[in-house]
């Protein structure tokens, strides 16, 4: 069984992704915010984090950051569940090294295709969304066969 850690601070934003995701069969862990997040994963090592950009103690890019340096860690898939949805977000955050993105409020079928979708992508570094240095955005899609939306 999969396990997925949310990593939300408010209560409410966590009930129904853990609803969701227990639909789908998933195993569920929850942190409050990115430091409890960080202890959770190193802990457990669960196989997908979803991961609220705006939290206290530490946000989500700070963790990133920190998951992404630590070898034992470093591959394991994110996914940035956030209120960021101006032009440009989306971008920026893969680019700071998630491997997906949702904007808040999150869908029933918007989770499920993008959980889908990372999770069959394998390593992070495969994420056909990521923006290389110095290359458009556009352009790293123009290759992306997977069809994702942006």
């Amino acid at each position: 069984m999969i396990r997925v850690l949310i990593a939300e601070d408010n209560a409410v934003n966590r009930e129904l992704l853990r609803e969701l995701l227990e639909l789908r069969e998933y195993t569920v862990l929850e942190a409050c915010d990115g430091q409890e997040a960080l202890r959770i994963v190193e802990q457990t090592q669960p196989e997908l984090l979803l991961l609220d950009i705006g939290m206290p103690v530490m946000d989500g890019f700070a963790v990133i950051r920190r998951i992404r340096e630590n070898p034992r860690l470093a591959k394991l898939p994110v996914v940035a569940i956030t209120a960021y949805a101006m032009r440009g977000d989306r971008e920026r955050i893969l680019n700071s090294g998630f491997d997906g993105y949702l904007s808040k409020p999150v869908t029933s079928s918007s989770l499920a295709s993008e959980l889908d979708r990372v999770l069959t992508q394998g390593n992070h570094a495969a994420n056909p969304d990521r923006v290389q240095e110095g290359q458009s955005p556009k352009k790293a899609r123009a290759g992306d066969a997977t069809g994702s939306a942006t």
